[in-house]
């Protein structure tokens, strides 16, 4: 028979609807629902630890003090530059916390206080994690050798009483100030104090020692390197002085000799050249006055020969008298004529003078000229030699300048050695006690409120964690959502589990208003609207696992169709393990085997129920049939179910599993539907979709799947789909009350009923 199918109908949008949150409120409400009791659990043991722990505890004291760690007195006697005095707050003092816990001012304190030698300190009572980790070093210590297997007794006792210190002490910074806070704690609370004490002494010592050692080394540091520094600058010195000596280049009042040779020739030329420039030019002018011929040209103080003055001095009086006597006696005046003769005899004399003088005058300018011309060559002679000198001057100022470094560094070091000296012989530490340990008076520790909260805090996560998991490992069917979304095949209903007593094979026909009567009645109208109207109806009820209900399924939807006036015939196909026979009609002798078979007339065969009258073909184990896939398959067992189709409108088969064989596969081509039950919250489904996607035939056949042996107790634990289960608003319909009816005799042998 063909199957029809109806295509599902889109949801119509809802107007004004919001999208779906992206985490269901509902789902996780149940969630909690379902899992708060391991919470609960959970947190109850972990207050129960907690309350064992603080009952066995020894009370713990803590002593306190404080260390100031000061940026000041180290800068009193040494004054750095500014870079060197910026120091990283944060950095520095988180050092200084790691300095008081380590393990050399432990080790100070163990020894100064006698520690290792106290029993009542090396006995002391370990903590929970204290003991899980001496555990763990014990058990770590069989398998690995390390260096303490062959230290001395002492040396191991001195360490763990340093792991004693360092396990309960604690050093935080105050705030954001330079205030470090040390608190150790102990059982005892003078103990307590005096380690505390301990560590902020051993702590101020170890930073004047290591001032000190610090100091020390650089200053013998300082001391080699300046004997270094020294040793190289007299090097490089006597290099200088050695380029010097092979270059020629002699130095004198810090100059180079040739440079200052040069200097005065420079000078000398200079004057040389105004000496020339002068003698030139008292000859030229001399050299005028005498070509000219007139004694009048000559200057009084332009020459400096007393005799050419004097002379021109009686020249110039003749001349005077001679024009007064023109004047008065007349030009021909015997006396004009005399003092004429008179001036010519000095104008001649004059100028003999004169030639006397300019030939002196022409060999001083001569002699000037030859100088010049003489320091000139000497001074080309002189620039080449120190032309030559300034390419080796160069290399002699690079080794002036190694030199000087030598020097300056020499003078940096020998300062910086002296400053080490004197803080050597002052040291100062940075840091001081602002505040003394005391002996403490209370209790510190364990904090009940804090362990019992932190119990609680884990004991929460605990459960939380065990219910997520039980959660994730819940891979069973418990809902329809999870049946549809899962398989996307229809959710035909729940089937309740039956309580104990009571008759599970009739219990949809005894109990006709159930929620069990309700969903075979739902897996009915799923039939009859896949397959259509057309009778009759072939469905297979099947299960992926065994044990999961179908055979108990089969016989009330069996029932149920036939209380209906529905012409019903059951037939048991599972002829390995026919349990649905074994149930409800042991008696039988022979069944769908002997018709296959031994061809049995079907009409032989049939059981049936007088109160339903429900026509059932049984099966019987027969150990001669070892192919029960190729029975089912077999053209006799496709005639049975047209000869069956005649007389009956459903023909109900009750089929093996899926996961064991493979029987439903071979009967596949001959049914209409089939009807899945799957166990609730024991049939895996990564179980059910494996099975019904490797056959896709038979998943396309599928009308559904319902969910048998449903506790609705727990179900309302699911979300709002198991709570509508519970909802008193359904008690009008759902009724597990009997019907009046009276049950039938159970199945009988009778003939075939005729065909409609």
């Amino acid at each position: 028979m063909m199957r029809e199918t109806f295509p599902t109908p889109a949801p119509l949008p809802h107007r004004g609807a919001s999208p779906a949150p992206p985490i269901d409120l509902y789902k996780l409400v149940a969630i909690v629902r379902r899992q708060w009791r391991i919470a609960a659990l959970s947190v109850a043991v972990f207050l129960l630890l907690g309350i064992v722990y603080l009952l066995l505890a020894a009370p713990k004291y803590s002593a306190s003090t404080d260390i100031l760690i000061d940026q000041d007195n180290s800068r009193i006697l040494y004054q750095g530059s500014a870079l060197e005095r910026t120091v990283e707050d944060e950095a520095r003092i988180l050092s200084q916390v790691e300095v008081l816990t380590s393990d050399k001012v432990g080790l100070a304190v163990v020894d100064k206080l006698k520690l290792d030698q106290d029993p009542n300190f090396m006995s002391a009572p370990a903590g929970p994690l204290q003991m899980v980790r001496s555990t763990i070093r014990a058990v770590t210590s069989i398998f690995s050798s390390s260096p303490s297997d062959t230290a001395s007794e002492d040396e191991l006792r001195r360490r763990a009483a340093l792991q004693n210190i360092q396990r309960n002490l604690i050093v935080e910074r105050l705030n954001r100030s330079y205030v470090l806070n040390i608190r150790f704690t102990w059982s005892d609370p003078v103990l307590a104090a005096r380690v505390a004490k301990g560590v902020a002494e051993a702590y101020l010592a170890d930073q004047l020692n290591a001032k000190y050692e610090a100091t020390r080394l650089a200053g013998g540091w300082a001391q080699q390197r300046m004997k270094d520094l020294q040793q190289e600058a007299l090097k490089s010195d006597l290099a200088v002085q050695k380029f010097r000596t092979e270059n020629g280049l002699i130095a004198a009042s810090g100059k180079l000799v040739s440079e200052q040779q040069l200097s005065e020739l420079n000078s000398q030329l200079i004057v040389a050249r105004t000496e020339t420039a002068a003698a030139q030019a008292k000859y030229q002018r001399l050299q005028s006055v005498i070509d000219s011929g007139q004694p009048d040209a000559i200057v009084a103080g332009t020459l400096d020969s007393a005799i050419v003055n004097d002379l021109r001095s009686k020249y110039l009086e003749a001349s005077r008298l001679a024009s007064e006597i023109a004047e008065k006696a007349g030009p021909e005046h015997i006396q004009v004529k005399r003092l004429r003769n008179s001036m010519e005899e000095y104008r001649k004399l004059i100028f003999d003078e004169l030639g006397r003088i300019a030939k002196s005058y022409s060999s001083e300018y001569q002699v000037a000229k030859s100088r010049e011309d003489a320091l000139r060559n000497i001074v080309t002679d002189a620039t080449g030699i120190s032309a030559d000198a300034n390419e080796t001057l160069v290399q002699l100022r690079e080794l002036e300048r190694e030199s000087e470094s030598y020097k300056d560094l020499y003078q940096k070091f020998l300062q910086r050695y002296q400053e080490s000296l004197q803080q050597e012989s002052f040291p100062v530490t940075e840091a001081r006690i602002i505040s003394e340990a005391a002996v403490p008076q209370e209790t510190s520790g364990p904090k009940k409120s804090l362990v019992l909260a932190l119990c609680t805090m884990l004991g929460l996560a605990f459960g939380t964690g065990l219910g997520a998991l039980q959660e994730y490992r819940d891979r069973f069917f418990r809902t329809g959502e999870q049946v549809a979304e899962e398989t996307d095949l229809p959710f035909l209903g729940m089937v309740p589990l039956i309580e104990d007593g009571r008759s599970v094979t009739s219990y949809a026909v005894d109990h006709p208003l159930s929620l069990f009567a309700e969903t075979l009645r739902s897996a009915k109208i799923s039939a009859d609207l896949s397959l259509g109207r057309e009778k009759p109806k072939v469905i297979g009820i099947i299960s992926v696992l065994p044990g999961e209900g179908k055979s108990t399924v089969a016989i009330n939807f069996a029932r149920l169709l036939a209380s209906q006036k529905a012409r019903t015939l059951l037939i048991d196909a599972d002829l390995r393990n026919p349990s649905l026979t074994r149930m409800v009609a042991s008696h039988a002798k022979a069944g769908l085997a002997e018709f296959v078979i031994d061809k049995v007339p079907l009409q032989d065969l049939l059981l049936f129920e007088e109160r339903t009258r429900l026509a059932m073909l049984p099966a019987v184990l027969r150990r001669d049939v070892p192919l029960t896939s190729e029975l089912l398959a077999s053209r006799e067992m496709q005639g049975l179910l047209e000869e069956a189709r005649g007389a009956f409108d459903y023909i109900i088969l009750d089929l093996p599993p899926l996961a064991p064989v493979v029987d439903v596969r071979a009967i596949t081509p001959h049914v209409d539907g089939f009807a899945c039950v799957v166990e609730w919250g024991k049939t895996p489904r990564a179980v059910v979709q494996a099975k019904l996607e490797v056959d896709p035939p038979l998943a396309k056949k599928c009308l559904g799947i319902m969910l048998n042996k449903v506790d609705l107790d727990k179900m309302k634990l699911y979300g709002s789909e198991g709570a509508t289960y519970g909802d008193p608003r359904y008690s009008a319909y759902f009724r597990e009350a009997a019907s009046s009816q009276v049950p039938g005799e159970g199945l009988k042998a009778a003939r075939l009923p005729a065909p409609a």
